[in-house]
């Protein structure tokens, strides 16, 4: 039997570093952390301060996805502190989401694509 420890990080494939990098850090407010020398170029992320991780790759190649926000797509979600203070910063930043306030989840959810159109879920406690 394999004994889970937890989530340590998730991988998503970026074409423009540089775009990709200024989306994680300046929208979503993530911290970048140190990185080995791999022979690919790509950027980590610290997830919140409990160790999970998100890693950029950078690949020629391109994502599946051509169409708008598929909620029922692969994706990787972020836990935030405050539903409306995430969808005021992303319509601030003019950043198209799509909002399940009253998801069936049990939590209230926010989903958005990357400039590579990953999806991300955000997600909050409902109070």
């Amino acid at each position: 039997m394999i004994t889970h420890i937890g989530l340590h990080h998730a991988s998503v494939i970026v074409t423009d570093l540089a775009r990709a990098k200024q989306f994680y850090e300046q929208v979503l407010g993530l911290k970048e952390m140190e990185r080995p020398a791999f022979d690919f170029p790509g950027a980590w992320y610290a997830v919140g301060e409990t160790g999970h991780q998100l890693h950029l790759i950078v690949h020629d190649g391109q994502t599946k996805r051509n169409g708008g926000i598929d909620t029922r797509d692969g994706h990787f979600a972020i836990r935030v502190a405050s539903y409306e203070e995430t969808i005021a910063w992303l319509a601030k930043h003019g950043i198209e989401h799509k909002a399940k306030p009253d998801s069936i989840t049990g939590f209230a959810q926010i989903f958005v694509l990357d400039p590579d159109r990953n999806i991300i879920e955000l997600n909050a406690s409902i109070r």
